[in-house]
């Protein structure tokens, strides 16, 4: 059938399966907000709220960046600019997923449902960062590092300044890896205009930009760790953190780009949930003694 067609070229379009790099963290925002496991059903709308939100913003960015896609040569074969969907039905699905991400937010509180029109705004502007200014990649972590606050405000009903060193550790480590994963199209980004901190400042610079902003996210997990209370086994994790973001700095280099998606997926989807196995167990020990 052309609709199942449509739906299965659109999931394999927007990664569905990509869900992974942010929902962990967001499992521990709310995790961190219930000290310990959250109850199921608003943990279950918080699952349905990353999912979609996620859904609706990859599907919004392909649309947008349709004629973008079709110039470079790396993403010519994507869906829309090689025919196998159209940006009617790109715009259709993302409008079908935000009202499926309003509906969820909804479900959990007030001040969710408050919050999420302009959380879909922020997941729908960083598709014209790109344009605006060469640190996109800041937008971008912005935009998953709103997962864990989000997850916060979906279980307590309220903002806790401690969250938010977890939002902003989300922030650097997306960014950092965003700056590496632009290293790829450097020339053609030079080329058509758009702004990146490779394409405007070289990969050698984006790979040095790249480490400190990693190297700022471990520090701000250790803050995190230090605020929440946490212990040796949270600690523990954030080691096993820097071993992996360490492994997918020595992975790629400026000279030699050919391992860049297993570092780019592969190992960030690794990162999230090591992290969030690691302080879910610190968590479920405190609180249990």
């Amino acid at each position: 059938m052309p609709l199942v067609r449509s739906i299965r070229v659109t999931l394999e379009m927007i990664k569905w399966e990509h869900s992974i790099f942010a929902l962990p963290f967001a499992l521990t925002g709310a995790m961190l907000a219930a000290h310990g496991w959250p109850p199921l059903i608003p943990l279950a709308w918080i699952v349905v709220c990353m999912v979609s939100a996620r859904s609706a913003a990859m599907a919004f960015n392909r649309w947008a960046d349709a004629d973008l896609d079709a110039a470079n040569p790396r993403t010519r074969m994507r869906a829309i600019p090689a025919g196998l969907l159209t940006r009617k039905f790109a715009g259709g699905f993302t409008i079908a997923m935000s009202a499926v991400f309003l509906l969820a937010a909804a479900q959990l509180n007030r001040l969710t449902l408050l919050l999420s029109p302009i959380v879909l705004a922020i997941l729908f502007l960083y598709s014209y960062t790109k344009r605006l200014t060469r640190w996109s990649h800041l937008f971008l972590g912005l935009a998953l590092g709103l997962a864990p606050t989000g997850a916060w405000i979906a279980i307590r009903g309220a903002i806790d300044p401690r969250i938010l060193v977890l939002t902003a550790a989300v922030l650097f480590w997306v960014a950092g890896f965003d700056v590496l994963y632009a290293c790829q199209d450097e020339a053609h980004d030079r080329a058509a205009g758009l702004l990146s901190v490779p394409a405007t400042l070289g990969t050698a610079t984006a790979f040095v930009i790249a480490r400190t902003m990693h190297l700022i996210m471990l520090a701000l997990l250790i803050w995190l760790v230090a605020l929440f209370h946490l212990g040796a086994i949270a600690l523990v994790g954030i080691v096993a953190v820097a071993a992996l973001l360490l492994w997918e700095h020595l992975l790629v280099s400026p000279g030699d780009l050919s391992r860049l998606n297993a570092a780019f997926f592969t190992m960030n989807g690794v990162i999230s949930v090591i992290f969030f196995v690691f302080v879910a167990a610190d968590v479920l020990m405190r609180h249990r003694s």
